[in-house]
């Protein structure tokens, strides 16, 4: 486990020092939740175009629950795991690049960013990959990029992003075959 941890450790430091200043706002961009609302909104709306107020709403409370269960699950495991982010790793200090102003939360294993952006494309691509292959091929580059940004901007580790990755796949996967209920 030791050498798993050193590996990732160092696959870290090389990714994140990658950066140059001229690209940080893009990335800080990427892994600021709130900047993305209105495409919230816009993919919410197209839902509703596709399947009506009702089951929209209905599609919308189960997304809902998935990003509050994906995200208090990654919560959970950093309080048991406590594994220190980056940027509150003493050990660590110098050695990257800490592109984000404040970093909140002592704890990094796994990444909530990446469980909720996987878990929601994961879900969304059940809904529309007959039709909107494209838009599918989209989303999953979107959460790629907001999941590479935690490592980017010094508040995670690669493992804490691939784990929560996957957490998110089998989330929107667990959670698209409530469709036949609502659909």
């Amino acid at each position: 486990m030791d050498a798993l941890i050193s590996r990732d450790v160092e696959l870290f430091i090389y990714l994140n020092n990658l950066g140059s200043q001229k690209f940080d706002n893009f990335w800080l961009f990427m892994t600021n939740e709130y900047y993305w609302i209105p495409v919230y909104i816009l993919i919410f709306i197209i839902i509703v175009e596709k399947y009506g107020w009702k089951k929209a709403i209905l599609i919308g409370i189960s997304v809902g629950i998935m990003i509050a269960l994906t995200d208090n699950i990654a919560n959970l495991f950093k309080s048991w795991i406590q594994r220190p982010r980056p940027c509150k790793n003493p050990e660590l200090d110098g050695a990257f690049r800490l592109v984000i102003e404040k970093c909140r939360g002592n704890y990094c294993y796994f990444s909530a960013h990446a469980s909720n952006s996987f878990g929601l494309v994961t879900y969304l691509s059940y809904l529309f990959y007959k039709k909107h292959k494209y838009a599918v091929y989209l989303l999953f580059t979107w959460a790629i990029l907001v999941s590479y940004s935690r490592i980017y901007v010094g508040v995670h580790f690669p493992l804490d992003v691939v784990s929560g990755a996957l957490v998110g796949i089998l989330a929107g996967w667990l959670f698209s075959k409530t469709q036949k209920y609502i659909l």
